[in-house]
């Protein structure tokens, strides 16, 4: 029966796994790469955090971005992440 799954398609893939020595801290910020495995690439995605008013915030990146190296898609995460963070600072978290 696995060759059905296969045929048709099975569960959606997994997000590659975010790993908390990847963190960075930028401005205030604490950014995750968390790209997301879509067959075989990787979408751009990171998880930003900040304390707003003594309140955690979390705000899920994802972009239409892809990329076929897990390292480059990593890579691409931060650095949207952080024109993210330039563009809006705090007021990423009002939505």
């Amino acid at each position: 029966m696995a060759w059905l799954s296969k045929l048709f398609g099975s569960k959606p893939a997994a997000d590659a796994p975010a790993q908390e020595g990847l963190s960075e801290d930028y401005n205030g910020f604490t950014i995750t790469p968390n790209p997301m495995r879509e067959g075989s690439t990787y979408r751009v995605a990171a998880r930003i955090t900040a304390d707003v008013d003594g309140v955690a915030k979390v705000h899920q990146l994802i972009r239409a971005d892809t990329m076929q190296d897990l390292d480059d898609a990593r890579k691409a995460s931060l650095n949207k992440a952080r024109q993210m963070i330039d563009e809006q600072g705090k007021a990423l978290f009002n939505s």
